[in-house]
């Protein structure tokens, strides 16, 4: 059986964690082990956070429009079964935009939606 030499496919295997691991500190990014661990954390990470961002920043804009809305008399809940009720189809995102940017037409909004709730 011929012999099987793959210290070029070695080699590459760890050049390519160790690029993944430059900027971390100490030995994570100098020993191929460790540096190792430290990606497989940090890929582990990155995946699990790029679907809890979501989560975090529907948290925001819901917190964001309560504040406001609250300021007008009236609770998030309220605000949102009211805009069902009325067919004002603005998402949570561009209500908290215009709560936060846009005062006088997120009170538009708030007014609209209380007169179809009335």
């Amino acid at each position: 059986m011929t012999r099987v030499k793959r210290g070029n496919v070695a080699r590459k295997r760890r050049k390519k964690i160790l690029k993944l691991a430059k900027g971390y500190r100490g030995s994570h990014s100098k020993l191929f082990r460790t540096a190792n661990q430290q990606v497989m954390k940090a890929l582990r990470n990155a995946y699990r956070d790029r679907r809890k961002r979501k989560r975090d920043f529907r948290r925001l804009w819901i917190t964001r429009i309560n504040a406001a809305v609250r300021q007008h008399g009236m609770s998030y809940s309220q605000l949102i079964g009211q805009m069902k009720k009325a067919n004002i189809q603005l998402n949570r995102k561009m209500l908290a935009q215009l709560a936060v940017l846009d005062p006088p037409s997120f009170q538009k909004v708030v007014e609209l939606a209380s007169q179809a709730g009335k």
